[in-house]
This record gives structure tokens, C-alpha cells and sequence, in this order.
């Protein structure tokens, strides 16, 4: 496949004037956003949560939401269900202080995420249970008694 359009090395489109010393206005933005950020800027001062992965399965009888989360409590998780929309969200934040006789050293962090799904009217809403075991928060949806799937099953006729 042939190239369109040749991007010079640092990735800019614009047409810059090879006479002229100075660089173009956008070649300059350009070569800000392409730089390495310092180091103060991509330490770890975050505790690294993204949004979690989930995989949701259903079976004949329930529906079962799975989610990675390691290194959260128990007590982290808030788990709500307002008409049919379950909401699952945690909060936290962590300060640690090195203090030594020519400096103090304050670093903390803070995640949060929230994830929330449609359930189907099917659900039996009294029935829902949660369990969080080895960085896996799972989600037990049992469907309602005339929801389920039921075995095929032969009619005689008469």
C-alpha cells in the first residue's frame, strides 16, 4: 500500500518553511504534547485503579456478575439497586508521610470507580447476594421463579 501523505518524524502535518529558522505554531504544540513528561509528573502517586473488567454470565437460573478489583476491602464496595440499575462503586484514598530531620515527605493517592447495569425485570431483587474473595467481587442475580428456564417437555395428545 502506497503512503498519502509523508509525516515528518514528529508526526505533524503542517507544512513548515524550510528557509525560516523557526519552527511553525504547530510543529511547537506538537512538540510539547510529544515530550516525556518529568518524572515528578509520573510517579506513583495514585494507587493505579482503572475501571475494573467485569464478565457477566447467565445461566438457566441466574445471571452472575463478575469483577476484578484486587487489593480492595470488603468494606470498599458499595453495591445499590434503584429500578432494575445496580451501581457498583468504591472510594479510597491512601497518605503516607516519611518525615526525616531535613524534610517531610507527603504522598497519597486516590481511585474511585462506578459501574452500573440495567437489570432485566426478570431478576428477583430479594434474593441478590454479593461475595468478594482473592481480588474478584462476585454478584449473584438469581432470576425470578417464572423466568426460568425450564426443561423442554413432551405433551401427549388426546
Amino acid at each position: 500500500m502506497s503512503n498519502l501523505v509523508s509525516v515528518p518524524k514528529n508526526g505533524s502535518l503542517s507544512n513548515t518553511n524550510s528557509n525560516l529558522n523557526f519552527p511553525s505554531w504547530s510543529s511547537w504544540i506538537d512538540d510539547i504534547f510529544n515530550r516525556e513528561l518529568p518524572s515528578v509528573l509520573t510517579s506513583n502517586f495514585s494507587t493505579g485503579m482503572t475501571m475494573p473488567q467485569v464478565n457477566i454470565r447467565e445461566t438457566a437460573d441466574a445471571y452472575f456478575v463478575d469483577m476484578a478489583v484486587p487489593g480492595m476491602k470488603k468494606s470498599d464496595f458499595n453495591i445499590n439497586l434503584d429500578n432494575q440499575l445496580l451501581s457498583i462503586s468504591t472510594e479510597s484514598s491512601e497518605e503516607h508521610t516519611h518525615e526525616n530531620e531535613n524534610f517531610t515527605r507527603k504522598e497519597f493517592g486516590y481511585s474511585a470507580f462506578k459501574r452500573s447495569f440495567n437489570l432485566p425485570e426478570t431478576i428477583n431483587e430479594n434474593k441478590i447476594e454479593a461475595k468478594y474473595n482473592d481480588g474478584i467481587l462476585s454478584i449473584h442475580l438469581p432470576k425470578k421463579e417464572e423466568a426460568k428456564q425450564r426443561p423442554p417437555r413432551t405433551i401427549k395428545v388426546s
